[in-house]
């Protein structure tokens, strides 16, 4: 396991967050997702290869895993939750749609969170690979950059620069 991503596990579990790592090693995502995000960080995708579940002691955050990528899991959020918010919003705009989805086309969500309104962290795939962003409702699609990359963000968060609910 990526040693960053040991110390934030340990980390989150002994301060009360739920986590479960994956019993069986590999990562099978959905295809479209797959196509979608060419290029998601290798960081990212170990941590996928090794924790099933990652939410904070007031269950209102959580990191997207294997099962809410595909589709899976027992949330009752889709992993592009806000992307589709978005797009409802957008219904009878087509070129307003069409900005949306390729601005998500860009930003893979990571974490969602529930606390004190809708918000998420994503990575940017596009000029700053790997960047980490955070968005909030009502407007998903302007976000602010907080870490360099998942490594960076992991360490934040143990250090209290990052406080996720």
């Amino acid at each position: 396991m990526d040693k960053i991503i040991l110390e934030f596990v340990t980390w989150a579990e002994s301060n009360g967050w739920i986590v479960t790592l994956k019993s069986e090693p590999g990562l099978n995502l959905d295809h479209r997702l797959i196509t979608r995000y060419t290029n998601m960080p290798p960081e990212y995708t170990a941590f996928l290869h090794v924790v099933k579940q990652c939410v904070t002691p007031s269950e209102q955050t959580w990191f997207l895993c294997e099962a809410d990528y595909n589709n899976s899991s027992d949330s009752e959020f889709q992993w592009n939750e806000f992307e589709l918010i978005s797009l409802e919003a957008a219904i009878d705009d087509a070129a307003w749609r069409s900005e949306i989805t390729t601005w998500w086309d860009h930003y893979l969500p990571f974490m969602v969170s529930v606390h004190d309104g809708y918000s998420f962290y994503a990575i940017d795939l596009s000029n700053e690979i790997g960047a980490v962003v955070s968005g909030e409702e009502p407007e998903f699609e302007e976000v602010t950059q907080v870490a360099e990359d998942l490594h960076h963000f992991l360490q934040l968060i143990m250090s209290g620069s990052i406080a996720v609910g």
